[in-house]
């Protein structure tokens, strides 16, 4: 769509001016309306302008009226205390929401292309992303992330997009680092933990062993051991025992025999002194002899006994009087590297645990990788699909590259091509470009941006500062 009609009348400095579709270039000394007629068709497109005053000094009204090759009229007439007349017609149709409809068949570029130029860098790299043509939503992110990726602009382009996902001041990235440094502060407890246990260290095998299993195996040998070594007491001090009781009974009968003959020798005596009682001391001397008897039998008595007790106690203890003491020291090493390791359980059980802490945090750091990685690899898929308006165009990190070079590194002549790509992006708008001051440009830059325009088939208009007195029109 093209411009084949314009009518300019009493419009900021311009009395009245008209123009059709062919290129042209406005020159002449400052004050002569070039860049009123840039100012008017802008204020058709836009309804809007800079300028304080849009009626032209002296006058109650103007007016601008456009018409394209399509059959789209614009007819705008501002009015001094009146409400300003507009008319968007299709084919003479009135378009319905025209400011809106307005909007999309220009870009704001196309108005003040050179504007690119003086642009900053993060402005200018974001309006060359958004010319790529890639039809996306937040359902396509969660389907590439899994989610939506926190702390992301989502109203940019998708390349900028990516870019912000796998940046380093990014969420995932910053959230990696924090996930990589719980990793290494749990890896080095479980190497603090891991020096202080036994080397080759099994904590399942010491936490089946069954240590109470172990001590009551331990004390039942033990008893078993103590009831032998009775046995071979008792039956290697056999012969000594007997000779003991029977030096116990000697010695009795001895003292027996001591005690009746001092108790004999005493009575004779008293019989002497008391003759009056010998016939008591007669009978009991009579008896004596059965005393002796009676307590005889009972030391006799006590030494069967006591020989019967040992050597019944002796026979209960035959069985073990054979047998080999077995040796507990092993059982008692075991027991007690047993009892050692098992207090290492605790120290074990914590290692396990912050082990499968870190596969799970290496789990998720694996998955941060691999996010931030697709957000790196995204673009060149979808440079590879998508409509790529600017020939040479390509991104590295969320920049966009011009053959290869970003817009800061390119030539003033190729920074002026760009201006134009940039400033169409939309092939079945309004195909016209508006370029003020061109003067500031050199001949062979100006003339190669003319070149730029007529070799992409857009209709231009330009201003060029001379020192002519009167506004000429020069048909390119």
């Amino acid at each position: 769509m093209k411009i084949s009609k314009i009518t300019i009348k009493s419009l900021f400095g311009i009395k009245e001016w008209s123009g059709d579709g062919k290129n042209i270039e406005l020159v002449g000394d400052n004050g002569t309306g070039k860049t009123s007629v840039i100012d008017a068709i802008r204020y058709a497109l836009t309804n809007a302008s800079d300028r304080e005053y849009i009626i032209k000094n002296g006058e109650t009204e103007g007016e601008i009226f456009i018409e394209t090759d399509s059959g789209l009229s614009i007819d705008r007439k501002p009015r001094q205390g009146m409400t300003d007349y507009k008319s968007v017609k299709q084919n003479g149709n009135v378009v319905p929401s025209p400011e809106t409809f307005l909007k999309t068949i220009f870009t704001p570029l196309q108005l003040s292309p050179m504007e690119f130029i003086s642009m900053d860098k993060k402005t200018q790299n974001a309006t060359i992303l958004d010319m790529i043509q890639y039809d996306w939503n937040l359902d396509t992110i969660k389907e590439w992330f899994g989610e939506l990726p926190p702390d992301v602009n989502y109203e940019q382009n998708i390349l900028a997009v990516l870019n912000d996902i796998q940046a380093e001041n990014g969420y995932y990235f910053m959230h990696r680092q924090d996930v990589n440094r719980d990793i290494r502060a749990k890896k080095a407890v479980i190497a603090d933990i891991g020096s202080s246990l036994p080397i080759d260290y099994d904590g399942e095998r010491w936490e089946k062993e069954n240590l109470s299993e172990l001590y009551t195996e331990i004390e039942k040998i033990r008893k078993n051991n103590e009831t032998i070594e009775k046995a071979k007491r008792l039956r290697d001090s056999h012969d000594g025992k007997i000779r003991g009781f029977q030096a116990d009974k000697e010695v009795k009968l001895a003292a027996l025999d001591r005690e009746m003959a001092s108790q004999e020798k005493n009575i004779e005596s008293e019989l002497a002194k008391l003759k009056e009682q010998i016939k008591n001391l007669e009978e009991k001397k009579a008896g004596l002899s059965g005393a002796k008897e009676d307590k005889a039998k009972v030391i006799s008595a006590e030494y069967e006994a006591a020989v019967s007790k040992y050597e019944a106690e002796e026979q209960s203890y035959a069985e073990y009087a054979d047998m080999e003491i077995t040796p507990i020291d092993d059982l008692m090493a075991k027991a007690n590297e047993t009892e050692k390791m098992k207090g290492h359980i605790n120290e074990w059980r914590r290692m396990l645990s912050i082990q499968e802490e870190v596969a799970t945090l290496q789990k998720e750091s694996n998955s941060l990788t691999e996010k931030i990685e697709l957000a790196r690899t995204l673009p060149g898929t979808i440079l590879e699909t998508a409509e790529i308006p600017i020939e040479g165009l390509s991104v590295k990190d969320g920049i966009p590259l011009i053959n290869g070079l970003p817009v800061s590194n390119l030539s003033e002549g190729e920074k002026l091509d760009l201006c134009i790509d940039v400033a169409i992006q939309n092939p079945s708008g309004l195909q016209i470009i508006l370029i003020d001051g061109t003067e500031k440009l050199s001949e062979e830059n100006r003339t190669r941006l003319y070149e730029k325009c007529k070799k992409k088939g857009l209709q231009f208009i330009a201003t060029r500062t001379t020192s002519n007195n009167e506004l000429t029109v020069i048909e390119l």
